[in-house]
């Protein structure tokens, strides 16, 4: 973990709402799939942004976000040139077991981000079938990484691209046509990480998911993010997390 002073090369619009921003530092950054960055934004916004780290090629690490707040909506309207302070890589990211062959992604919205980091890191290393789920064919983003994968299934909650149909449903279907993972990973929203769980219980499989918080400090010492643990115990999204084995986990 360091405090980077980073420099955007490009900050884009990837879809409806989405967007990628691309920082260049001043020198190689080891970061494991599934961490993720604290982006300090400036001015009044105190609080740094929590993103997952999408894509690290050299010096240049890629982040995407939704604009939903004002920290975010600060952070679309930089340009190329500007410097920021960026706290990275933070957190427990997402790791494959020798054993662990065939590989599962099941992501959902702005969840396929730090999905798309693992795809990075595993790709011709494992068997990788994704299944990513959109609200709509405006929110479909990042098409060009995830179609890397073995294979790829792409479908939107209204049926405006791929089948209408869920990330969770899509991987289901799979799964029926005797499509068996040996390891699920998952990002999403909490109602699609709880039926994923669901359904991995039921069958059998081990799922780690990797659970969006809010926070504060990012590095476990403020408690903004914590959990609750299937064994009564909390922990920090931040620092203990944010990826979990879905089992220990209360979703």
């Amino acid at each position: 973990m360091k405090d980077y002073l980073a420099t955007i090369v490009e900050n884009k619009q990837i879809a409806n709402g989405v967007y990628s921003v691309t920082f260049r530092v001043d020198e190689d950054v080891k970061v494991r799939c599934g961490q993720f960055g604290e982006i300090a934004v400036g001015g009044s916004h105190l609080l740094r942004r929590p993103i997952a780290i999408c894509k690290v090629e050299g010096r240049e690490i890629t982040f995407c976000y939704q604009v939903k707040g004002e920290g975010t909506q600060k952070l679309k309207g930089m340009s190329a040139g500007e410097q920021l302070s960026v706290l990275m890589p933070l957190g427990n990211g997402f790791f494959v077991e020798e054993g662990e062959q065939k590989v599962a992604l099941v992501g959902g919205g702005v969840g396929i981000f730090p999905l798309v980091s693992v795809l990075r890191e595993y790709l011709g290393k494992k068997q990788i079938s994704s299944y990513m789920g959109f609200r709509n064919k405006a929110a479909v983003c990042m098409l060009e990484e995830l179609q890397k994968a073995d294979k790829c299934v792409v479908v939107s909650d209204d049926g405006s691209y791929g089948e209408k149909m869920n990330a969770v449903q899509a991987f289901e279907k799979d799964l029926a046509a005797g499509n068996r993972p040996d390891v699920v990973l998952a990002c999403g929203p909490m109602p699609m990480l709880r039926a994923l769980k669901q359904v991995t219980e039921r069958e059998g499989l081990t799922c780690f998911v990797s659970l969006e918080e809010r926070m504060g400090c990012g590095i476990g010492a403020c408690l903004v993010c914590v959990c609750a643990m299937t064994n009564g115990a909390n922990a920090r999204v931040c620092k203990d997390g944010p990826v979990f084995n879905a089992k220990d986990v209360e979703l």
